[in-house]
């Protein structure tokens, strides 16, 4: 048994004085408010907030950080960008990479991440002795970082969408296709299930899997959650009304992607109708505000489809930032410059999508609060930084950023302490992954 003192901690919708909470193997057993510390308890200074879940991550697009800014352009351009550090991971590099990656995001206060992977094969299309070999990549480098971790894994068929239909694959997008989605679903599946982990699936887009393949996708998906990219660029949209006549998210409807267990990731470019059928099915949304702003994606209508039924969760996507305080801080950034208002999304409401709503959108329905019976997950954040002095607890949220998270508890287990990971120096590591990606062969 472990206590915690917590000297605020986030409790239902608002942040409570003096909480002691307690701690049993991986589960809180205890929450007492107005509590007096006891011997031998844990002090966590500042505030302490259920632990975040990322809810959409890639990985080994951490490798492209501060490396696409000289040449402009758009989503398109830098996407050849991140086809280059695609082509030249394999199993090795890619646990270097994402174990620095996850560690990084454990700094910012996350204890479960969701991986859309979709970098399955080696180069040409070649699978690997280990068909799975990328995913155990992953897989290993979530349990080294000490978080738990959801792999999407993404079916990905075609190498595009045009006027005229789907186009065939080019000599990188070979590495991240299966022959159909049977095959993809016989691949999935055969990866072993463990402690800490959800084996999930994911609809790369509506750009990549076909529309007579996307019922295969979802059925294999099960009762487990179901993430899609949906909507990033405008051109996506154009191409799926001209070949198919309907919208991306009208397409994904008709095949029975949509539903409750269902994320739409991004879901910027949506007409009112898109927006009735993701809340009306319950579909969750999640935002990625800082990517989204990176690749000049657009401002999502996060608020209106709050209001028709989607839950919202957030990601940090490409990595361009981990911060998950900034991305949901973002949330409610950007509604204030697309509707002159301010206070969109209260401080209640992004605790909300960074614990709960996340955690559900990644198949976790027992983690995301501080109450008993849940994962004990805690994220303690100062409230003594030139960036939070003079914060009031319950508007933290809106002035907090990663380098405030000094102590992160994952299950029951301390994984960040003093804001240090249990990894040692991750700025290290990153570095040790990234660079030889960039070298010249």
């Amino acid at each position: 048994m472990t206590a915690y003192w917590c000297e605020h901690a986030w409790l239902d919708d608002t942040a409570v004085a003096a909480v002691r909470v307690t701690v049993d193997g991986s589960r809180i057993t205890g929450v007492q408010p107005s509590a007096t510390p006891a011997a031998g308890d844990r002090r966590l200074a500042g505030l302490v907030l259920p632990g975040f879940a990322n809810a959409h991550s890639h990985a080994f697009h951490r490798a492209l950080r501060g490396r696409t800014h000289d040449r402009g352009g758009t989503f398109w351009t830098w996407r050849q960008r991140m086809y280059a550090v695609a082509e030249r991971l394999d199993p090795d590099s890619y646990l270097a990479l994402a174990r620095a990656a996850y560690a990084e995001m454990a700094l910012a206060g996350v204890t479960c991440v969701g991986e859309f992977h979709y970098l399955h094969h080696g180069a040409g299309g070649r699978p690997y002795a280990d068909a799975n070999a990328m995913s155990e990549a992953l897989v290993q480098a979530a349990d080294d970082a000490g978080v738990r971790l959801a792999l999407l894994d993404a079916c990905y068929l075609a190498g595009g969408l045009g006027a005229g239909g789907h186009t065939g694959l080019d000599d990188v997008q070979v590495r991240f296709a299966d022959a159909d989605a049977d095959a993809w679903a016989a691949r999935m599946e055969a990866l072993p299930a463990r402690a800490g982990l959800r084996l999930s699936a994911a609809v790369h887009s509506v750009r990549a899997v076909p529309a007579e393949q996307l019922g295969t996708v979802a059925a294999a998906a099960g009762a487990a959650p179901l993430h899609v990219h949906l909507s990033e660029q405008a051109q996506e949209n154009a191409a799926c009304l001209q070949f198919y006549g309907v919208t991306p998210t009208a397409l994904l409807a008709e095949h029975g992607v949509l539903g409750p267990r269902t994320t739409a990731v991004h879901a910027i470019h949506l007409s009112d109708h898109d927006v009735g059928l993701l809340g009306g099915s319950r579909t969750a949304v999640c935002a990625c505000p800082s990517t989204e702003a990176d690749l000049a994606d657009g401002i999502g209508p996060f608020r209106r489809l709050r209001d028709a039924g989607s839950p919202l969760c957030v990601g940090s996507d490409q990595h361009a930032s981990t911060d998950l305080l900034g991305e949901a801080r973002l949330v409610e950034s950007y509604e204030r410059l697309a509707s002159g208002e301010r206070g969109r999304f209260s401080p209640a409401d992004l605790v909300e999508v960074l614990g709960v709503n996340g955690h559900r959108s990644l198949g976790w329905t027992d983690a995301g609060s501080i109450a008993p019976g849940q994962l004990a997950d805690l994220v303690a954040v100062r409230l003594d930084s030139r960036r939070t002095a003079g914060s009031a607890p319950t508007q933290a949220m809106l002035s907090a950023a990663a380098p405030d998270v000094h102590t992160v508890v994952v299950g029951g287990r301390v994984v960040v302490a003093d804001g240090r990971h249990l990894l040692g120096d991750v700025g290290r590591l990153l570095a040790g992954a990234i660079t030889p990606l960039w070298d010249e062969p």
